[in-house]
């Protein structure tokens, strides 16, 4: 087994020394992501977000003048940084460019959110 140097936990405030290469103590557990464990997801690329996606993705963020659309509906201005599908493709949507839409962060959240409350409901999730 081995060896790890000691370290202080990276959770902000505590000082307790690691010994296991962690980076945390037993008190302060990395969270797990909402999203799953990429072993069961698979990595991005897996799921279909290579360098095709990072090609397609640029392309509608320069279509949609990296403008958040959502928001730009709304009559608001907010930089977009991601491009979402209006209909997920858990739903049938596809990587048409008809079907995506440059979105900020909080606008996103908020919208991936929804989508999974509604996949729980419907028992989809």
């Amino acid at each position: 087994m081995p060896v790890h140097p000691a370290t202080i936990c990276s959770y902000a405030g505590c000082s307790a020394r690691v010994h296991d290469g962690s980076g945390r103590c037993h008190r302060h557990p990395r969270p797990k992501h909402a999203w799953g464990d990429d072993r069961k997801r698979g990595s991005r690329h897996q799921r279909g977000y290579g360098t095709v996606w990072d090609k397609l993705r640029k392309r509608i963020l320069l279509r949609d003048d990296y403008l958040c659309q959502v928001c730009l509906r709304a009559g608001r201005l907010s930089p977009a940084k991601a491009v979402d599908h209006i209909r997920s493709k858990a739903q049938g949507g596809s990587d048409d460019p008809l079907n995506l839409q440059s979105i900020c962060g909080s606008c996103h959240n908020a919208k991936t959110a929804e989508e999974a409350s509604l996949s729980r409901r419907d028992g989809l999730g």
